[in-house]
């Protein structure tokens, strides 16, 4: 069930500044989608690929599907021909078969890419000499079907506010140190349900929201 006193809380709050609110509905049922749907959002993130599709093909066709988890090679053909925004494009390899595949399906695709800034080795994600060593080379080796729409990242998973804002200040001052060489870098993806808020102070654009509209998700399949 949706929470529609918190969704339209946040709605309003984000609507002010100009943020993108992103509903993550990862294993939410269809009817909580169209609860939200019917609400006028559009915006919504799976993070798993069989079920994006299957939701995909159940719901309708002006929703703007975000991608928003790990993305396997191997799966990319199957979101290519719907997929609105790609995000945590975290290797060079995906980056090439994203190409790849949106040239077969004669589309261009909107990717973020992910910068690693928590301290967990289990997040993903480009330092940034890599991130800055794949733009340069993007610069002069362009790849047609796809668009570097912008920098995201994950912050630890921790209750100490202080590491999380100092986190998302490293990914908003690298995003602004390439925006000024890059300007078609334009979105600035940090922020989630736990720490959204001081992802806004800290001038994020994207919001990704989960639970605060959802509920806790329930990963018993």
């Amino acid at each position: 069930m949706v929470n529609k006193e918190a969704y339209q809380q946040l709605h309003g709050e984000l609507r002010l500044s100009k943020v993108r609110l992103v509903a993550v509905s990862k294993t939410k049922p269809v009817q909580d989608i169209l609860e939200l749907y019917d609400l006028g959002h559009r915006d919504f993130g799976e993070n798993y690929v069989q079920e994006l599709v299957e939701k995909a093909g159940k719901l309708p066709t002006d929703i703007r599907w975000h991608f928003i988890g790990h993305l396997q090679t191997n799966k990319v053909k199957l979101i290519v021909p719907f997929i609105y925004l790609i995000h945590g494009v975290d290797s060079v390899k995906l980056l090439k078969e994203i190409d790849k595949q949106a040239e077969k399906s004669k589309r261009i695709i909107d990717c973020l890419l992910q910068v690693h800034i928590a301290q967990e080795e289990t997040k993903f994600g480009f330092d940034e000499n890599e991130l800055t060593d794949l733009l340069n080379n993007l610069s002069s080796h362009p790849l047609d079907n796809i668009k570097i729409k912008g920098l995201m990242g994950m912050a630890s998973l921790t209750d100490n506010m202080s590491q999380i804002r100092n986190e998302f200040i490293q990914l908003r001052n690298l995003y602004k140190k390439l925006q000024a060489s890059i300007p078609e870098l334009q979105i600035l993806s940090m922020g989630m349900s736990s720490d959204y808020k001081i992802a806004l102070e800290e001038k994020s654009n994207l919001v990704r929201i989960g639970s605060l509209l959802f509920g806790e998700r329930n990963y018993q399949k």
